[in-house]
């Protein structure tokens, strides 16, 4: 609880409100691209019409998922990037000019979900 509060209360200058936005943008970008060519290799597989439904519903999910993921609130923006960073779609390169402490946190949060998940990849 006490550690959700300070990351509430973390200040973020304005070069660094800059680059986590270029950040965020970024990953973003990514995961759109990599849908894309995930609706477009499901289109690629099949010739049977009704396929279209299923990638109505891949991407009803997708919107879904992308709607919880992509919160750029400062009070969140920690959690977030951690998230991104362990998904793959935010790369470290991405964050630099972030304060050390907020990097630390960053790759603590992606660490701790690498360990939850016991994933390394998307």
């Amino acid at each position: 609880m006490a550690v959700e509060r300070n990351l509430r209360n973390l200040h973020w200058s304005s070069s660094e409100k800059k680059i986590a936005r270029a950040a965020f943008d970024s990953a973003l970008a990514r995961e759109k691209a990599a849908t894309r060519m995930a609706v477009e290799e499901i289109l690629k597989r099949s010739d049977d019409l009704d396929q279209i439904w299923d990638i109505h519903d891949f991407l009803s999910d997708k919107r879904r998922e992308f709607r919880g993921k992509y919160d750029y609130r400062y009070s969140v923006l920690i959690w977030v990037f951690g998230r991104l960073l362990h998904e793959q779609w935010l790369i470290e390169s991405d964050l630099t000019g972030l304060a050390t402490d907020k990097l630390e946190l960053i790759r603590d949060r992606a660490a701790a979900l690498g360990k939850v998940t016991g994933r390394g990849d998307r």
